[in-house]
């Protein structure tokens, strides 16, 4: 009697171990199912605090466009102060921070980090920095936020296992892009081919489920809609196939001229004027304020904050932009990222793309423009951050235009060779190694 009921307590503890019915899993299922919620949520409070922030600087200046040298330098200044003494590892995007937390076994490294206070600094910073008129995009920091917060969530649920820790932190950091752009599939692709740099199978369900949750929580909260709206653009002959290569070749070189930039300032500049920006970083940050409001003022107004409102506005054809906008918008943003003040570099760079492929539109009669700014927008992106498959994905949800999927493909793809041959290691990457030797060194 006793063997037999003996067997039915160890069938019962069996069963308790099973995916399906196990009491513990199902309690972390559920702890992380909130967390992608809230990483959604976060996302969602965070897009429209940046939108009020952004409109709060531009109200500011307008029709006195001299505040913008009183305003810019002082909120820059402050904003690094901010970050080197109270938020440290806060500065910059947040993406290589993320990646440098998934390829590190330095725990007291992630904690510091992938920490809460972080992913709150990081908000608010980057709302001080757009409020101050600093070209920069709150999606990089989105990624950050999220991965802080499944990285909180996971040390709540003391996980056994490296890789399930790693895989909370992965699948926050895609829930975060796919909650800032409302762009599910872009989010998994991101997690794949730029954060983790590899598929494994075991923490897939893990990202998959995050982005999932994320997008239904996004839907919820912001309703169904595209980043920049919708555009029904194509290109229907094989003349049109030149905007490809053309937008391909621009997009690539510039592309990798500006994350080339980003690497040598992140290294530091040779000789007196390095050393002078080192010993002195809160007056450089405020002289990187200084030449964000002449940029601004030679623009018109139209390079601060994210470019969202530029890069919607052409791809909707309700407004024009100077010529040289993407130029002057490609300097503030490796300004504003320079100065050492958290932000990050997503939505700029599509903005900058969009104005490049406007530029480019009368050099090929037989494509739409509304084809050359799609195409811009993914050649540039892709010649940053040297991620084809996201490029061309994140461009093609943004507007919902599966018509151009072939040519966005085939555009960021030949950009992406493009920018190699400029700068050879990806941007994101190379800074996620710089930013582990830098804790090293401390």
């Amino acid at each position: 009697m006793r063997v037999g009921r003996d067997g039915f307590v160890m069938r019962l503890r069996r069963m308790g171990r099973m995916p399906l019915i196990s009491p513990r899993l199902w309690w972390r299922r559920v702890v992380f199912w909130v967390g992608a919620v809230l990483v959604a949520s976060v996302a969602v409070g965070f897009a429209r605090a940046a939108d009020w922030a952004t409109g709060l600087f531009l109200h500011l200046i307008a029709g006195h466009a001299w505040l913008a040298f009183a305003i810019a330098p002082a909120g820059l200044a402050l904003s690094f102060l901010l970050t080197r003494h109270v938020f440290p590892g806060a500065q910059g995007s947040g993406i290589p921070q993320t990646i440098a937390a998934l390829h590190t076994t330095d725990e007291a490294m992630v904690d510091r980090v992938l920490s809460l206070k972080i992913g709150l600094g990081k908000v608010a910073l980057t709302l001080l920095g757009l409020a101050s008129g600093a070209s920069i995009g709150r999606e990089g920091p989105t990624v950050q936020v999220g991965a802080s917060i499944m990285h909180a969530l996971g040390k709540l649920l003391r996980l056994p296992r490296l890789e399930l820790r790693r895989a909370l932190v992965l699948a926050g950091g895609a829930a975060g892009v796919a909650a800032a752009f409302n762009t599910p599939l872009a989010g998994i692709v991101f997690a794949i081919e730029e954060l983790s740099h590899s598929f494994e199978a075991r923490t897939s369900g893990t990202v998959f489920t995050a982005v999932v949750v994320a997008g239904a929580t996004t839907l919820g909260l912001a309703g169904n809609y595209t980043y920049f709206g919708q555009t029904s653009a194509e290109l229907t002959n094989g003349v049109a196939w030149l905007a490809v290569i053309i937008c391909s070749l621009a997009g690539g070189l510039a592309g990798g001229l500006f994350s080339r930039t980003l690497l040598i300032a992140a290294r530091g500049l040779p000789g007196w004027a390095g050393r002078t920006i080192v010993r002195y970083p809160v007056a450089f940050a405020a002289v990187c304020g200084v030449l964000l409001a002449a940029l601004g003022t030679l623009s018109g107004g139209q390079t601060y904050g994210t470019g969202y409102a530029q890069a919607k506005g052409l791809l909707e054809d309700r407004s024009s932009l100077p010529a040289v906008y993407a130029l002057l918008k490609l300097a503030a943003t490796a300004v504003s990222y320079i100065s050492g003040i958290p932000g990050g570099i997503f939505a700029p760079s599509l903005s900058i793309g969009a104005g490049l492929g406007s530029v480019l539109a009368p050099l090929v009669p037989g494509a739409p423009v509304g084809a050359m700014i799609l195409l811009g927008m993914t050649a540039y992106f892709s010649g940053v951050v040297q991620a084809p498959i996201t490029s061309a994905v994140i461009v093609m949800e943004m507007t919902a235009n599966q018509r151009l999927m072939i040519p966005l493909m085939a555009t960021a793809f030949l950009s992406f060779a493009v920018s190699r041959l400029v700068c050879r290691r990806p941007l994101y990457g190379a800074l996620a190694r710089r930013f582990l030797q830098l804790q090293v060194g401390h």
